[in-house]
């Protein structure tokens, strides 16, 4: 389910809608993993979806803010480190290898004493920024006071009100 949830998340980033319609998520996620519908890779399994093999690759708990970081020109470890307080230097690490794999980043040693480690993004990896700014909009919209409801009280928003 947490796959069904990231795609819901990805598909109203995405989306010219407000507020996106749950019932129209869960169908087109209900779609994406039967095999069937628009946002569906030909083939017809789940795993040839494009937006949840995207969702795979940056659903990891500090992995969206590594990328944000990295896309302000924070390259070292230990200066990534240092921007996310409360990581690990072993999950940063995880992370790190993970995104170099997916072929999101890249990783370039210095032959130097000390030795000297440097993260870029990859063309793959820029072109996820703009969802990283979109989540960024959503999140200063919808979710900025704390409220699971959207920030948009009832009375406000209800046609009978």
């Amino acid at each position: 389910m947490k796959s069904a949830h990231i795609f819901a998340t990805l598909l109203y980033l995405f989306s010219a809608r407000a507020v996106p319609d749950p019932d129209i998520v869960s169908d087109k996620v209900s779609k994406c993993q039967e095999g069937v519908g628009v946002v569906q890779s030909p083939g017809g399994h789940p795993e040839s979806c494009p937006v949840l093999k995207t969702a795979e690759i940056i659903s990891g708990k500090w992995t969206l803010l590594i990328l944000r970081d990295l896309s302000k020109g924070l390259n070292r470890f230990s200066v990534l480190e240092r921007s996310l307080s409360g990581i690990s230097p072993k999950t940063l690490s995880e992370r790190l290898k993970g995104l170099e794999r997916a072929g999101i980043i890249t990783r370039t040693s210095y032959a130097e004493v000390p030795p000297r480690v440097e993260y870029t993004l990859t063309p793959m990896g820029w072109d996820l920024i703009p969802i990283i700014d979109r989540m960024r909009e959503y999140g200063s919209k919808w979710l900025t006071d704390g409220r699971s409801d959207g920030g948009v009280s009832a009375s406000e928003d209800a046609p009978d009100a």
